[in-house]
This record gives C-alpha cells, sequence and structure tokens, in this order.
C-alpha cells in the first residue's frame, strides 16, 4: 500500500514500497494527484508493466550529454571527440534545460527548423540530431531511464545533400604548396602532401605511429579508422617520398614520442597528435584559396585516382570506402577529362 504524507512546503509526497521494486517517490500539489498515481503505478507493478520515470524526469540534456562524452565519446577517435563536444556545446544550449522526459518530438523538429533558418547546413542540423538520438538510444539500453521510446526517431531528419564538390586546380595546388612550405613547422605540408597522394583522413594522418609506416614496402597500415575497419594503403613513389623525409627528420631524435608527426607536449609532458586546424587556414588565406577544406584534399585524391584508371573496387580499398553510394558521393571527375575520353573513344 502506498504511503501518502503532506510535505512541510504543502505539498503532497507519495511513497511506494513493493518487494522486488526500488522504492518510487513523487511529489505532486494536491493530495488526489497523489493517490492516484501511486494507485495507477501500484497497478502497474501488479500487471509487470511498470516503468520507472524518475530517471528520465530528474535527468537534463546537459547532464546526460555531460555522461555521454564521458562513457560514449571518450571511445571514439580524437578527431570525432572534437567534432561531438562542438554538436553538444550547441544541443546544451539550445536544449540542456528539459529533461530527457522533457524534451518532445514537436520541440526537436522546431530546434531543426531554427538551425536551419539560422542558415546552418542541413548536414549540419543532420549530425546534431544524430547526436541526440544516439545520446537517447544510449540512455534507454544502458542508463536504464525508463523511456520508452527515442523522440528524435518521430523527426524528419534534413536531406544530407549531394555533397561537396570542389576539386583542386593544378595552379591551385601549386599554391598551396608553396604555402604550406612556408609554415615553420614542415608537419604540414607532409600532411597537405599525403592527403593528396593516398587519400588518407586527416585524423588518420595526424595519428600515425612511425611503426605503421613500411616504405620498403610502399605501404601504411591503419589500425584504427573512422568506419572501425583496418586497412593497407598502397604508397605511390610521390607518397613514398614524403613518408621517407618525415620519417628522417631530426626532430625524431629528440623526442621519445612513436607518433610520426607529434604536438608539442602538454600539462601532463605527453605528446599527442599535431593540431592542424589553425596552419590550415592561415595557409589557405595565404594561397588565396576559396572555400577549400583540409577534407577536399580526400576528395581530389580519390577522383584522381578514378581518373587514372582504377576500377570502384580497387580505389575503394585505397580510400576505405564501404559502400559504393558513398564512394560515388566523394568522386568527381572533371568533365573536361571525360571529354577527352569520350573523343578518343570515337575516334578510334
Amino acid at each position: 500500500m502506498a504511503s501518502i504524507t503532506k510535505t512541510p512546503s504543502k505539498t503532497w509526497k507519495a511513497i511506494i514500497r513493493r518487494r522486488g521494486w526500488p522504492t518510487s517517490i513523487k511529489t505532486f500539489r494536491t493530495k488526489r494527484d497523489a493517490v492516484d498515481w501511486a494507485r495507477n503505478t501500484e497497478d502497474e507493478i501488479v500487471r509487470g508493466v511498470h516503468i520507472n520515470r524518475a530517471p528520465s524526469e530528474q535527468m537534463p540534456i546537459k547532464d546526460a550529454l555531460d555522461r555521454y562524452r564521458r562513457e560514449v565519446s571518450i571511445t571514439k577517435g580524437a578527431s570525432t571527440q572534437d567534432r561531438e563536444r562542438c554538436r553538444s556545446k550547441i544541443l546544451t544550449e539550445k536544449l540542456g534545460k528539459y529533461a530527457l522526459a522533457t524534451l518532445s518530438s514537436d520541440l526537436i523538429a522546431r530546434y531543426r527548423d531554427n538551425r536551419i533558418a539560422a542558415g546552418k547546413s542541413n548536414n549540419t542540423v543532420r549530425l546534431e540530431l544524430a547526436l541526440l538520438s544516439h545520446l537517447y538510444k544510449i540512455a534507454i539500453q544502458e542508463w536504464g531511464v525508463g523511456l520508452t521510446h527515442n523522440p528524435v526517431a518521430n523527426v524528419r531528419k534534413p536531406s544530407p545533400g549531394s555533397g561537396r564538390n570542389r576539386r583542386l586546380m593544378q595552379e591551385e595546388e601549386a599554391r598551396l604548396f608553396e604555402a604550406v612550405d612556408q609554415h615553420s613547422n614542415p608537419i604540414l605540408g607532409w600532411a597537405v602532401r599525403i592527403a593528396l597522394y593516398t587519400a588518407m583522413r586527416q585524423g588518420e594522418i595526424l595519428s600515425l605511429y612511425r611503426s605503421q609506416v613500411d616504405v620498403d614496402r610502399c605501404i601504411v597500415r591503419l589500425d584504427k579508422t573512422k568506419n572501425g575497419s583496418a586497412r593497407t594503403v598502397p604508397l605511390s613513389p610521390q607518397a613514398v617520398a614524403v613518408f621517407s623525409e618525415a620519417l628522417a627528420h631530426p626532430f625524431h631524435e629528440t623526442t621519445d614520442s612513436p607518433l610520426l608527426f607529434p604536438g608539442d607536449p602538454c600539462r601532463d609532458k605527453k605528446r599527442r597528435p599535431y593540431v592542424i586546424n589553425r596552419v590550415w587556414a592561415m595557409a589557405v588565406a595565404r594561397a588565396s584559396l576559396q572555400d577549400l577544406r583540409f577534407h577536399d584534399l580526400r576528395h581530389e585524391a580519390v577522383s584522381r585516382l578514378v581518373e587514372s584508371g582504377l576500377n570502384d573496387q580497387e580505389v575503394a580499398a585505397i580510400s576505405g570506402h564501404k559502400s559504393m553510394q558513398m564512394l560515388k558521393r566523394y568522386t568527381h571527375l572533371r568533365a573536361e577529362d571525360l571529354v577527352a575520353k569520350l573523343q578518343e573513344s570515337f575516334s578510334v
């Protein structure tokens, strides 16, 4: 039988204690509400369908995101952690005060519309909603917060779009190389060239250990990648030359880090991967290149592999794409090159 008591603040507290079930406590403004809740809850317990909703009603989105970063994000790659940290900051700012149980689908849809109206891209908003959806999935499946459904699942997601189509012209490449070579640290120039010559991601390049690079066999072994599958990247003569120069650089003799591209020591005296974002932006501005992102170098590299005559399976083995559809989004062939091939074919 439930216990209904009046509190000093003139509210009514319902307490349900039943063997085999955790104690349930909830406070109401009126005694009638407390009695009704206790009666319904006891009935659910008897029928074996009771769900303790208290954790989801008491945990704000802000606290849930903090726990997600501590327990889930920490298991992901460094670059993914950085991106999720930025998305969590936005979600906390806009939705952080809502409890898990009170954030409804219509509130999430309103958040989506407001973000798009503020000028954010469809893909940016889609990834923010993906993080929020996974937060709910973890909370329901692992944290036992007492939710029966994921409110994000009922919200229409913005379409991801057709993807970027930024190609690097030959004259732009020369200006980019000149700009990155002006930086005092040669790591910037090496990373840019490796991205263009191998189609590796920025995170894959900067987190490389020297032991993963085998210039004699012309391969790089990647144990941890974005999609979770290890792969071996074959190296062209250009890539081998860049890796050989990086491996032979004198700074490896003065550092005890196994990283190929170590950054400066942190407060704990450990060296982590070199951070490239700021110096990359400075180099792009110095080269007067419009709308060029580091990840565009991977797009350019994949397109060049296709243009060189490799088939889709061979290109996917190098780039690490799991699906041909995703590979297609990353491949942008120049129309001029296709015209030349057509003319060559019909001239035979």
